[in-house]
């Protein structure tokens, strides 16, 4: 099981952008595929990015709301994991939460997911 402990959450104007980071400890990252969620204020945590682990050859997903906008990337070699997020909204605002698992299909859901990091907060003003 890896820590997770995220970075670079801020105020913004809309349009602006963030860059937010993941740093994991622990073994074995690079098996590991990786996501970003995000929570909203008396929302639901929501799917927002996925890359696969090595066996994937990184190849990402994403939330159809963020698609164009935002991109995920990592680098195994720092135990890094990135999101670059561009054209930013006011919906965009939430709390933002990395996380962590073996399986892509089960970072994207969310729902087995054992490894997940405080947060950070992104503020987007209109």
């Amino acid at each position: 099981q890896v820590q997770l402990l995220e970075s670079g959450g801020g105020l913004v104007q809309a349009g602006g952008s963030l860059r937010l980071s993941c740093a994991a400890s622990g073994r074995d990252f690079s098996f590991y595929a990786m996501a970003w969620f995000r929570q909203a204020p008396g929302q639901e945590r929501d799917f927002v990015a996925a890359i696969h682990n090595w066996s994937g050859g990184g190849s990402s997903y994403y939330a159809d709301s963020v698609k164009g906008r935002f991109a995920i990337s990592r680098d195994n070699a720092k135990n890094m994991v990135y999101l670059q997020m561009n054209s930013l909204k006011p919906e965009d605002t939430a709390v933002y939460y990395c996380a962590a698992h073996l399986s892509m299909s089960e970072v994207v859901s969310g729902k087995n997911v054992n490894s997940w990091g405080q947060g950070t907060q992104v503020t987007v003003s209109s």
